[in-house]
């Protein structure tokens, strides 16, 4: 299928090139216009308990967010002096008048001790806006921010509104510099690898393709559903990362064919193998990615859908618009050589296909295969062993830089104001005469955890309690008050619902909760039935699941060291909060399992190349033979690949915002892991331990895969029946 395929897009090179003009020109024109279309937040689900709550309150009582905060300071006059009232005065009057104001709370107007500072130099104004939607919220704010200021008073201006403007703007700000540190080393690890700059150029042209293509998909998404900001960060890395990737095995393949072959059936070979490998890893890749669409979380859905167009769009090219391009330039692919050291040498070896380094490698790892597989799970125990301290909950203002003004205020407000950290429960109450509306007072007072209940607002016989609770909003004591809170029995006809940000996040907590276990049963499925259609055997797939957990779990432990522990905080730039924001790791995870699983398919289909030959030794010196040939000839493919995606991921750790830091650093250690422990000595030990029992499927799945996989090599595969077991 795949050579016939190799052999169309030489014949029609032209209108594979034309087509991939034209992806990138629609991708320019209209693609990147996605960045106006994004949304702000996704992080809930509107229809958990907490979600409803905030509905409820917002449609009967009135909207009681507070949208911003502004702080005005005076290092002399205190909130008392006239001067410094009538400034602050005129800065309301002319905010009453904007048609975006819904309420301002003021000290004037409240006396509330939590709006004057202690030091009496400084006064919060509390504002809250018309629009329920937290896109036209952020416009709103930006349409007033002209108007916040009060004549000679120091402005600061903070509140979750601000916050989210400030993160949406960061996250767009964090794909320009990672694309401005990840290209030019891009291009100087490329031109080290091939040895020459039109070699080197092929991967990063597939990059830019993938990536406006995905703008593009991403956009026509959008048009039919929410899609958060940080889709665009997914698609940069994923889309770059991967093509640049597919785009190595591909050309490395190619110039290996012509050693031998002209052009024509080079391509054709090459399809035949590097193609297929490309084929199944990009598929994998694709349904990992979409175990994010089972959650109702706008974010995640948002990356799965980004994740899922950058791959995908990142594959296509690689199967369509680079074997153009490699038709069109012929042997030309080794122009513009560059001279390196030991460049002949490296490539005679690879000429030969065989006792090279990597191939060493092998057989001392298998010589020894149960030293080393139990010396490698010991290490990876021990990466992994941080993460059974981990600690789930909301994110807050530290997620920013310490200088950002919005949480500059919100410190400030916790640090210098009576009460100003305070984020309480908002219980709605509905239905409920007044003795009923006393007696759900009274009973969530005894909740344990819980310091006092007040009535906030109230209309007929609608009512929104804050609840205050002991410890921080992100403490167990806080979360547990939630859950206490509605196990309590309701009155007869009364509606009682808990939201607030505690609630937010035991909500979060539990749909996340919910889904993991479906999310993982997907990935594991779509490994499975995608690895058997590749390889014809049940055990390999089993074996990818197992290895990729085990080479995430060492990933997570080492994220929970860094970012939950706070170790390296100074060096990173971040503050440690003690707890991950649970979103995050759900993100890596599904990332994660289909790059391990891409790296596995390179070893593994080179492995199944190899068996012919290894086969010739019979037993397991050919088993031994055909793992060592295949890590020779994918060895520093893989190493290259995961040097290349993880200069992409380093671009992405040098934001401010912690989560995308988390992003990048993750994704660095675990292919770091992957690529050395993993793929080059668990894999090959494991695979020498299994021999030819690897390769086995029962009967009647060994008679379908005959049927419908998607097997096209120079030679036959490796099988073993039952029999061969017994």
């Amino acid at each position: 299928m795949l050579t016939t395929w190799g052999r169309l897009l030489v014949r029609f090179r032209w209108a594979a090139i034309a087509a991939g003009i034209a992806v990138v020109l629609v991708g320019g024109a209209w693609g990147g216009g996605v960045f106006n279309t994004l949304k702000s937040g996704g992080f809930d689900d509107p229809n958990s308990e907490s979600g409803r709550a905030s509905a409820r309150i917002a449609a009967e009582l009135g909207a009681r967010d507070v949208d911003v905060v502004v702080l005005y300071s005076s290092p002399t006059a205190t909130v008392d002096d006239p001067a410094f009232a009538g400034a602050v005065r005129s800065a309301v009057a002319r905010l009453h008048a904007r048609p975006e104001i819904a309420n301002i709370a003021t000290y004037a107007d409240t006396h509330l001790p939590s709006l004057r500072s202690r030091d009496g130099h400084s006064t919060g104004v509390l504002i809250t806006l018309k629009s329920q939607d937290q896109d036209i919220k952020s416009k709103q704010y930006k349409d007033i921010r002209d108007d916040l200021a009060a004549p000679g008073l120091t402005k600061q201006v903070g509140g979750v509104v601000p916050l989210a403007v400030v993160t949406d703007d960061m996250a767009k700000k964090d794909i320009s510099k990672g694309e401005m540190i990840a290209f030019p080393a891009l291009l100087v690890l490329l031109t080290i690898i091939f040895g020459g700059v039109v070699a080197a150029g092929m991967p990063l042209l597939v990059g830019i393709l993938a990536i406006l293509g995905a703008f593009t998909a991403t956009r026509v998404i959008t048009e039919f559903t929410d899609v958060s900001t940080f889709a665009v960060n997914t698609i940069t890395l994923l889309g770059l990362g991967l093509a640049i990737d597919y785009s190595l095995l591909i050309v490395s393949r190619y110039r290996k064919e012509l050693l031998e072959h002209e052009p024509a059936e080079a391509i054709a070979r090459t399809m035949a193998t590097a193609g297929r490998t490309v084929l199944v890893s990009g598929l994998t890749v694709v349904l990992a990615l979409s175990s994010l669409l089972i959650f109702p979380l706008v974010f995640l859905r948002s990356i799965g859908f980004g994740g899922m167009s950058a791959v995908f769009v990142a594959m296509l090219s690689a199967l369509t618009v680079l074997p153009a391009m490699l038709a069109v330039l012929g042997r030309r692919i080794n122009s513009w050589r560059v001279p390196l050291p030991g460049r002949r040498r490296r490539e005679a070896a690879a000429a030969e296909g065989g006792g090279g380094s990597w191939e060493r490698i092998a057989h001392t790892v298998m010589r020894r295969p149960v030293l080393y597989t139990v010396g490698v799970l010991v290490i990876l125990g021990v990466f992994a062993a941080p993460f059974m301290r981990v600690h789930f909950a909301g994110s807050d203002e530290r997620v920013l830089p310490k200088s950002t003004e919005a949480r500059v205020v919100s410190e400030r407000l916790a640090a210098d104001f009576p009460g100003g950290s305070e984020a309480p429960m908002e219980v709605y109450v509905g239905h409920a005469t007044a003795a009923q509306l006393q007696d759900v007072s009274a009973r969530i007072d005894k909740v344990p955890g819980v310091t006092d209940v007040k009535v906030a607002a109230q209309r007929g016989t609608s009512t929104m309690l804050t609840v205050g609770y002991q410890g921080e909003r992100t403490g167990d004591t806080a979360y547990d008050a939630v859950r206490g809170i509605r196990a309590l029995d309701e009155p007869a006809g009364v509606q009682v619902l808990v939201g607030g940000r505690p609630a937010m996040d035991v909500d979060r907590l539990a749909t996340l909760g919910d889904g993991l276990p479906w999310m993982l049963g997907i990935m594991a499925a779509a490994t499975f039935v995608l690895l058997f259609l590749a390889f014809g055997s049940v055990v390999l797939p089993l074996v990818a699941v197992v290895m990729n957990l085990v080479s995430i779990g060492a990933s997570f432990g080492v994220i929970i060291w860094i970012f939950q522990q706070g170790h390296l905080s100074g060096m990173l730039h971040f503050t440690p909060t003690g707890f991950l924001e649970p979103t995050v790791p759900v993100l890596i995870l599904a990332t994660l399992y289909g790059l391990a699983t891409d790296y596995e398919l390179f070893l593994v289909s080179a492995i199944r190349e190899a068996w012919p030959a290894g086969a010739d030794g019979e037993g397991a010196a050919g088993a031994r033979k055909a793992i060592a040939g295949g890590l020779q000839r994918t060895g520093r493919i893989i190493t290259a690949a995961a040097l290349l995606l993880g200069v992409v991921d380093a671009g992405f750790s040098t934001s401010g915002i912690v989560f995308t830091k988390m992003i990048g650093i993750g994704m660095v250690i675990a292919l770091i892991v992957d690529a050395t422990l993993v793929r080059v000595v668990l894999m090959p030990a494991v695979l020498r331990l299994l021999g030819r029992s690897a390769w086995w499927a029962p009967g009647p799945l060994a008679k379908l895969h005959g049927r419908v996989g998607v097997s096209e090599s120079d030679g036959p595969e490796p099988r073993v029946e039952e029999s061969d077991l017994v």
